[in-house]
């Protein structure tokens, strides 16, 4: 990474490395990563639990230590300096932080106190994030009866209120309503705009796709791919047909073959009752699946085409969707 590069980095690793003890195994749940997040964006860390992005989110904010390479957040090193680190971030974790008896405005005085802040200053800055984040209706109720997308945004406000450079939320969305997933997306689009860096972990394909300026997928504690949504996608090309049919599962994989020795197909995969297949051809693809549906006497219930996914791109790079990915893994860390 070049030296102009790191300064255009309100975070940045170079060969980010960690492994914990499991019994007598010795597990490597961060692999060398290396990462730039840029000022001022909205940085997607996505992959499936266990992958190592809570791990390494935790190291970033000094709640673990690095074994070996390098980091910085916001111009600070995080190995040598982690008190100046931890003054300089913000941090929302999955469980949360407010005290749940008081206010949301109680939550807020206390927390500026905390950080050195005079009575008067905390106060407008109570004020100030109470109108960002939209906690004026229930500000001044206890905590303890917010839904949990008002929490959330309590939360939110609580990691902002000393001002920090950096903002790491670690699956902020986990658990919310779509009604509220979409309000605290919002926000965070907000705070961005005031221009402080939000870092987030999510495997929340549709959040990262919506909320991201750019992403890297990390699987097995490596980054396998980085850039923005739209450029990730652009990489695989094409489009995705999915044909539903009625076929019972024993004749689902020699239809798969007979699709996939298609011309315009370049990918084909059995996915419970449907077929996916990937193309660069649209037009000339559904023709050539008509014809063999047809010549094949297979019942077709549905079939629809849609563009690239960001979860097209982690099955490319991983070779598994991220709902596979995920199944039966704990992040080692927690």
């Amino acid at each position: 990474m070049g030296a102009q590069q790191e300064t255009d980095c309100a975070v940045s690793t170079t060969g980010l490395r960690k492994s914990f003890s499991i019994g007598r195994k010795r597990v490597e749940a961060v692999c060398g990563v290396n990462l730039c997040v840029g000022r001022g964006e909205i940085f997607g860390f996505l992959g499936p639990n266990g992958a190592g992005k809570t791990t390494t989110l935790r190291m970033l904010a000094t709640l673990l230590q690095i074994d070996e390479g390098e980091a910085i957040v916001a111009g600070v090193d995080v190995r040598r300096r982690p008190g100046d680190v931890r003054r300089r971030i913000g941090y929302v974790g999955q469980l949360g932080g407010a005290d749940l008896p008081a206010t949301g405005r109680e939550n807020l005085m206390l927390q500026g106190r905390l950080y050195g802040a005079s009575k008067a200053e905390t106060s407008r800055r109570a004020d100030e994030l109470i109108e960002l984040l939209a906690l004026g209706d229930f500000a001044d109720r206890s905590a303890r009866t917010y839904s949990g997308g008002q929490r959330r945004r309590l939360e939110v406000a609580l990691g902002i209120m000393h001002r920090p450079d950096v903002l790491f939320l670690d699956e902020p969305t986990t658990g919310l309503d779509p009604q509220n997933r979409a309000n605290l997306w919002d926000q965070l689009r907000a705070l961005r705009s005031t221009g402080t860096t939000i870092f987030l972990t999510t495997h929340n394909l549709e959040e990262a796709d919506a909320l991201a300026d750019r992403v890297a997928i990390i699987d097995h504690g490596t980054v396998v791919a980085e850039g923005t949504p739209l450029e990730l996608k652009r990489q695989i090309g094409g489009g995705m047909f999915v044909v539903y049919t009625g076929l019972p599962p024993s004749e689902m994989e020699s239809l798969r073959t007979a699709l996939a020795g298609l011309e315009p197909i370049s990918e084909a995969r059995v996915d419970g009752a449907a077929v996916r297949l990937r193309t660069d051809n649209g037009r000339a693809a559904m023709s050539a699946i008509a014809r063999v549906l047809e010549s094949r006497n297979v019942p077709l219930a549905a079939l629809s085409l849609s563009e690239a996914s960001l979860g097209d791109v982690f099955l490319q790079q991983t070779g598994r969707p991220l709902r596979d990915a995920g199944q039966n893994i704990t992040e080692i860390s927690r």
